[in-house]
């Protein structure tokens, strides 16, 4: 028998057969797009040989019709080309409501402005009023919030929550309207809970603030803790929810409003471990001003911890490191907003820093941000974006986890054999094999279960059929950092077309929030940072 070879050459998506090299010198790095086809035959008179891009070979004995041949493409893919986000990482701007999405409001995704800083927010974040949402005893509205969760659910966001109890910022004479700025429930003072007077740090104004470890008010904090999970626990919408019981913008601090006193570090730690009873799902955090045995108390609980001082102050995202290392979510937001940083004069002590890029990658890489506040100005992140769109598109792949393929082949063994024959394997025509290798480029894991499968597809990344089961990957196992390899294997019957082998049939991958959503036939909402996307998100490992 003659031994036939052929020189085959296959290009993957997006690749313009070009043959640059790689920009790294790691051996599973992405950079470049190819793909080739290796098979391997044997003959059963024994022939071999070797060519350019094909090996043949046939194995046998003369007493038997049965051989094997073993196809193997190889695939390699390059990084994604632009910004990335995806659920449960990234960047934020405040979203006041759901009004941030009507078209006259210029900085909101289809205002006249076209900011294109939307394209990096996976997530809204603000505040809401306690005294909105919890106007009397034991009534609760929560219709502007609604509003406001479906608007963001509509667009593929979450919410971030943090129910304020009082703001200073609102103190703008002597004495306003205590509606303006003391945002706790005007039942609570009804019922009997204390207020002081108190001075503004740095101005003539004055003003009353809660009694933070008052029992009544305790009580009230609660009684509205419970409601909140009663509703939202567990919510999709919602992406986490601060613990804002205490101090000015419920950051458990009191430094501008002089005469008031935190509580007691057994009243917070007791305010904690009511939080972590009622909520079991959501993710809670601590806010700034939470150190020392809170934070460790934090901690035991699976609350995680926020900084809201960073860039300004030197050393702050060092503090979120025990959130870290506790495998948590690192949560963050600047001293100020972009553009009065810019302004600050540097000078330590005595100052503030002001912004630069350099710090601002500093900042997430050292504290393995997972979430970050684009920019807290209420421009949506206009100007920061305008001013650093390369960074920070850049950056949405660094924050969080971020998976990137690696290595891909597809292996098909076929296994062709005798009508007549008893071999177990006669059931089988072939069996395919995609081995693939991802790696966690970002800076955190995923702090949520992931669901990896495999398909063949057609040309859009349509399904066709499922390659093996369902990889489940627990939230916080793939860190960051850290390579994983994946095995998927489908045999195909005697009788039935190998997909593999069809033209116009593809590989795809695709990464699910939940295994029901893959079962139901949604789009994945987790997209690998390779080429070669699809509009639903999967990623094709197409040749051309």
């Amino acid at each position: 028998m003659v031994a036939l070879f052929a020189c085959v050459s296959l290009v993957a998506c997006g690749d313009d057969s070009s043959g640059s090299g790689p920009e790294n010198t790691e051996s599973s790095a992405v950079e470049e797009s190819s793909s080739s086809i290796e098979v391997s035959s044997s003959s059963v008179n024994g022939d071999s040989g070797s060519g350019a891009g094909m090996t043949s070979s046939n194995s046998g004995d003369s007493g038997s019709a049965t051989f094997s041949d073993t196809t193997k493409i190889t695939y390699t893919l390059k990084r994604f080309d632009g910004p990335l986000s995806n659920p449960h990482k990234g960047f934020t701007v405040p979203t006041g409501g759901a009004w941030t999405f009507v078209p006259e409001f210029e900085y909101g995704p289809y205002g006249s402005l076209n900011n294109k800083a939307w394209d990096l927010v996976s997530y809204g974040s603000g505040y809401q009023q306690w005294n909105k949402l919890n106007p009397a005893k034991g009534v609760y509205d929560w219709t502007e919030l609604e509003k406001l969760l479906n608007a963001l659910a509509e667009h593929n966001m979450t919410y971030a929550l943090r129910v304020l109890p009082y703001t200073p910022s609102f103190i703008k004479s002597d004495f306003p309207p205590q509606e303006d700025y003391d945002w706790t429930p005007p039942f609570v003072y009804e019922m009997g809970a204390k207020k002081i007077q108190i001075d503004l740090r740095g101005t003539e104004y004055h003003a009353n603030a809660p009694v933070w470890d008052d029992s009544i008010y305790i009580w009230a904090a609660k009684e509205f803790a419970k409601a909140l999970a009663e509703k939202y626990d567990g919510d999709p919408r919602i992406e986490y929810i601060d613990v804002r019981t205490f101090g000015e913008w419920g950051e458990w601090h009191t430094s501008h409003i002089l005469g008031s006193v935190m509580p007691a570090d057994s009243v917070l730690k007791d305010m904690l471990d009511y939080y972590a009873s009622v909520f079991k799902k959501t993710q809670l955090v601590l806010p700034s001003n939470g150190f020392g045995d809170v934070y460790t108390h934090a901690l035991d609980l699976g609350i995680t911890k926020r900084d809201d001082g960073f860039i300004g102050i030197p050393g702050r995202p060092d503090t979120l490191l025990r959130a870290y290392n506790a495998n948590l979510p690192t949560i963050a937001e600047n001293i100020a907003g972009y553009r009065t940083m810019l302004t600050y004069d540097d000078l330590i002590p005595g100052g503030s820093q002001k912004w630069t890029a350099e710090r601002w990658v500093d900042a997430i890489t050292t504290a393995h941000l997972t979430y970050y506040v684009l920019d807290q100005d209420n421009d949506c992140g206009y100007y920061f974006y305008k001013d650093n769109k390369a960074l920070a598109d850049s950056m949405s792949k660094v924050i969080g986890y971020n998976f990137t393929v690696t290595q891909a082949e597809l292996l098909t063994v076929a296994t062709p054999t005798a009508e007549n024959s008893t071999d177990s394997a006669a059931v089988n025509a072939a069996t395919n094999t995609l081995n693939i290798t991802v790696k966690n480029t970002g800076v955190a894991p995923s702090f949520f279960d992931v669901y990896m499968v495999a398909e063949f597809a057609d040309s859009t990344g349509a399904a066709i059929a499922q390659i093996g089961e369902t990889v489940r990957i627990p939230k916080g196992t793939f860190k960051d950092g850290a390579s994983q390899e994946f095995s998927f294997s489908g045999d195909v019957p005697v009788g039935e077309a190998n997909l593999a082998t069809q033209p116009g049939v593809s590989v795809a991958l695709s990464l699910y929030e939940s295994e029901d959503a893959y079962k139901s036939g949604k789009n994945p909402t987790v997209r690998f940072d390779n080429d070669c996307l699809q509009g639903n998100n999967k990623l094709l490992l197409k040749s051309r």
